[in-house]
């Protein structure tokens, strides 16, 4: 090799520069855990080992101006990667995964929400680049760097021995890390961010051969777990309470539990769901979780209306829009109801003009229904009381009895409220994030309360039940400072982290006067075997994951997304099994009487790892049959 003595030679500086950019932003952008030293020490190297294996490839280049080239727009492109995924963490403390590329048409309605996560610091991330660019164009004008056959070939070796020794670390660190696929901060804290996309890719085309090779003898398996686990046959005592009346189900955008019953400025939040709490007619559910992952919204619409669960990367209604189901719209139009969803967004958000039909939806009420101008819009769109008197005109008109799903808008992130439109002030912390969802709470509130006033004056609500329900969380763990400020904690622990996925969910049967508070644990997966029974339309025969909610012989415990569960009595999460009415660990409970950990372990063992085995067990299953496409092969219409 040729080389001035006075230079390093490019590659090594790109290393060495990218390297160190990219451990700090995962050190001090990225909310990544650090349990111990070698997890420093793992989470310091990953970054120096990919950029390497990656800059060093410019060594193969046999003109000088290739190797320059190369190195320019490597590091370009890896600093755009970087970037994209600090943008999208910043909204849901996640890292971007393959499906969701494909869910780019969403990005055209963003608008504002985006703008809203890019600092003006963030230039600082192209300042390597910048250099790499500076020092790459001068040195193919002022040398030529030859490099030997030999000097080559090491580099190469170099790269995967370094890579390696990193995989070699990670999988003493965490056994098994490669069966984590859900858990997607292990990856990146182990392997880093680079790597972890390679292995997304590689996870992702496993994904897509499954349909090929489903042959649809993997359902006895799965049917025969629904069988032992569900209880579909068992009636509870609300069995067609509700037969033949109207289902309106209210999609309330980011609503979370910890609002409910609560103030900010001496002021409650949501005094109208705060009445309903305590109303004859209404059941609410105050341990009510909701389970969605990357689809959000979307996975929350899924989860409702199929009671599987939505997938760990990417968003159903978009990776897997052509899939068969046997979803709750498509069973209620065979028992002579109308179903539509309402709601002022584009059609092709989400993909939803494809999954609806799949879903068995009759008509989508789009954007194009409603009135929508400057003055009767903020944000994402029409504002929530518009939508509301617009969409009760629509109401009137249709078929009876019908399926409704009215999905409202204000209540989304960045949380932007006109001053006209607000009746209680913003919160005080270091998030406006939170400071400004209080408003657009109370602002939702309001508008679901003159919905309800709506729906007498029409005549429809007599005749109806009205289901209110939270999608996903509105606070991500980002403005877990601020969120720990408002709640009185000194932070926010795991544990404070589940039980603030806590969303509500309100059943209304007008008329019925037996309501209440039900305190048992439940989730999203519950809705659809729930509805079906309060209609009194039987429906043993499905695959389902969920319960009836009113039915006393339910599964033991609600699974999220991640792996993680809520039972009765414990919570497991971050590999910790914790007592849920306490919130303490229970491993360092034990550690107060035994030194060694033993009976720690055994414990832990002992009250969470069947569950959490059933838990991985139900989750793989749900997979299956998305990713096998394996309602293709069953026909309810003959059971």
């Amino acid at each position: 090799m040729e080389l001035k003595r006075k230079n390093i030679p490019l590659f090594v500086l790109a290393t060495l520069l990218f390297g160190i950019k990219t451990y700090i932003v995962y050190r001090f952008m990225f909310s990544i855990e650090l349990e111990n030293i070698m997890q420093e020490v793992i989470l310091f190297i990953n970054p120096f080992v990919s950029a390497f294996l990656v800059f060093a490839l410019s060594v193969w280049f046999k003109k000088q101006t290739r190797q320059m080239k190369f190195l320019r727009y490597t590091a370009l492109v890896g600093t755009l990667i970087i970037y994209a995924n600090l943008v999208f963490y910043r909204s849901f403390t996640d890292f971007i995964t393959l499906p969701q590329l494909f869910q780019a048409s969403n990005a055209a309605d963003l608008g504002s929400s985006i703008l809203t996560l890019i600092k003006p610091f963030d230039i600082l991330l192209f300042a390597d680049v910048i250099f790499i660019w500076y020092l790459s164009k001068r040195r193919s004008e002022q040398e030529i760097v030859r490099y030997s056959k030999s000097g080559k070939v090491f580099a190469l070796a170099m790269s995967f021995v370094l890579l390696a020794g990193n995989f070699f670390l990670a999988e003493m660190e965490r056994p098994q890390l490669f069966t984590r696929a859900f858990d997607r901060e292990y990856l990146v804290k182990n392997i880093g961010l680079f790597n972890y996309h390679i292995y997304d890719l590689a996870t992702q085309a496993k994904a897509k051969t499954q349909r090929v090779f489903a042959d649809g003898n993997e359902l006895p398996e799965i049917q025969e777990y629904v069988d032992e686990n569900m209880k579909r046959n068992e009636k509870s005592e609300l069995f067609g309470v509700a037969k033949g009346k109207n289902v309106i189900f209210i999609n309330a955008e980011s609503l979370q539990s910890f609002v409910i019953n609560n103030k900010v400025n001496g002021e409650p939040i949501t005094p109208f769901l705060n009445r309903l709490t305590k109303d004859k007619d209404t059941f609410y559910f105050e341990n009510f979780y909701h389970q969605t992952e990357q689809g959000k919204t979307s996975d929350s619409e899924f989860i409702v209306e199929n009671s599987l669960y939505p997938l760990s990367r990417g968003a159903v209604f978009f990776t897997h829009g052509q899939n068969e189901f046997n979803a709750m719209p498509e069973i209620l139009g065979k028992n002579g109801y109308y179903t539509s969803v309402l709601h002022a967004n584009n059609k092709s958000f989400w993909n939803r003009d494809q999954m609806y039909q799949r879903l068995g939806i009759d008509h989508y009420y789009g954007e194009e229904s409603y009135e929508v101008t400057e003055e009767n819009s903020i944000g994402w769109g029409l504002k929530d009381k518009p939508f509301f008197e617009q969409s009760t005109k629509i109401l009137q008109k249709l078929q009876q009895p019908f399926y409704a799903k009215l999905i409202t808008l204000t209540n989304h992130f960045p949380f932007e409220l006109g001053e006209e439109d607000k009746s209680i002030e913003p919160y005080n912390s270091n998030s406006s994030t939170l400071n400004n969802y209080f408003p657009t709470v109370r602002y939702m509130d309001e508008s679901i309360e003159q919905f309800f006033n709506q729906l007498k004056k029409s005549g429809l609500y007599e005749n109806s039940i009205i289901v209110i329900m939270g999608d996903h969380n509105g606070i991500s763990a980002n403005h877990n400072r601020a969120m720990s400020q408002y709640l009185g904690k000194e932070e926010i622990t795991p544990y404070d982290q589940i039980q603030l996925q806590r969303v509500p969910l309100f059943v209304h049967i007008p008329g019925y006067g037996k309501g209440g508070v039900k305190s048992e644990v439940s989730g999203q997966i519950d809705v659809k075997p729930t509805l079906l029974n309060l209609l009194g339309i039987k429906n043993s025969d499905d695959i389902q994951f969920g319960n009836d909610l009113f039915s006393n012989n339910r599964k033991e415990f609600i699974a999220l997304r991640d792996g993680s569960f809520i039972s009765e009595d414990h919570m497991y999460t971050n590999n910790t099994c914790y007592d849920r009415k306490t919130g303490e660990p229970i491993a360092e409970e034990d550690n107060k009487n035994d030194s060694t950990g033993k009976e720690e372990n055994e414990k832990e063992k002992q009250v969470c790892d069947p569950i959490r085995e059933q838990v991985e067990k139900e989750l793989g299953y749900s997979d299956d049959l998305i990713y096998g496409d394996l309602f293709r092969f069953l026909d309810f219409d003959k059971k």
